[in-house]
């Protein structure tokens, strides 16, 4: 490549100087519409920067001389669907939560805004579609497993209050022992062995009527003596295949020397009493609830 500019003669085009195997370069000038609307840019640009706001500063960006906020339009918006929503979010308070789902127009509504609630708060933990995520402990809400109930009544008191959280009083709220620190290893592994059997899992039979036994002394007392769990104490089915935590021996052997400890957040704080009723239709209607 070199680069040597030429003289043009009379009524040629000057090059730029740029020559790549001897295939020259234009240097065309670029149309004078082409220049005047990147001018026309650049003051656009400048002018919209000083009307509105524009230029990021340490905690806020330039206001701008006209003021402009699009934060403000949003909160327009918003109160204005707000007050066109009014009356039914008001009725929606004022129903009783078993009754809303007889009402077509309420019931509508309610599984509307509740979608809207789930997506926003919900999701992050329990799934876009409320699958939830297995052996983490964010629970199903399709199934019809239900570790502190499935009605609509019971759901409204979980979401408003949450679980195990130390941030509301009426907070559902229990707690499994560490085995760990009372029983002794194969005291465990006998344990697993009986709930493997009873969750018609393949187990070692040799160990269930010791884990029978353990099992009746320690831990019948929340899950009952058939191990088909007690929903006033959050403890859960263990007769079934549905498990939280997982229900393999590996799993099983962990939760039962360390505990599970899940905490959901009381959400009475953060939403609406016809947003927790608008969430809890929502929930109550996606196929799991009693």
């Amino acid at each position: 490549m070199s680069a040597k500019k030429t003289n043009p003669k009379p009524g040629e085009v000057e090059t730029t100087g740029h020559s790549w195997d001897g295939i020259e370069e234009f240097n065309n000038p670029l149309p004078r519409w082409w220049l005047w609307t990147f001018y026309a840019c650049i003051v656009w640009a400048l002018i919209y920067s000083i009307a509105y706001p524009a230029w990021p500063m340490l905690s806020k960006a330039t206001p701008g001389l006209l003021g402009h906020s699009t934060r403000a339009d949003v909160a327009v918006e918003i109160k204005r669907f707000s007050d066109a929503n009014a009356a039914i979010r008001e009725r929606l308070v004022a129903t009783d939560l078993t009754a809303i789902s007889t009402d077509p127009e309420l019931n509508q509504f309610a599984n509307q805004a509740g979608a809207a609630v789930f997506r926003t708060w919900c999701a992050q933990c329990h799934g876009a579609g409320a699958a939830g995520v297995l052996a983490s402990g964010y629970p199903n809400l399709l199934d019809d497993d239900w570790l502190w109930g499935g009605d609509i009544e019971a759901i409204h008191t979980t979401i408003t209050h949450g679980i195990r959280n130390t941030t509301d009083e009426d907070a559902r709220y229990s707690q499994m022992p560490a085995f760990s620190e009372l029983l002794e290893p194969a005291q465990i592994e006998q344990v697993v062995a009986y709930v493997q059997s009873i969750s018609n899992q393949d187990h070692d039979a040799s160990l269930v009527a010791d884990g029978t036994t353990l099992f009746a002394e320690n831990c019948a007392s929340c899950h009952a003596e058939t191990g088909m769990g007690n929903r006033d104490l959050g403890a859960p089915n263990l007769t079934d295949a549905i498990w939280l935590y997982g229900g393999d021996k590996d799993a099983l052997t962990y939760t039962i020397k360390n505990a599970r400890y899940g905490v959901m957040p009381n959400w009475n704080t953060r939403l609406s009493e016809a947003d927790l009723r608008s969430v809890s239709v929502y929930v109550h209607g996606l196929g799991g609830g009693e």
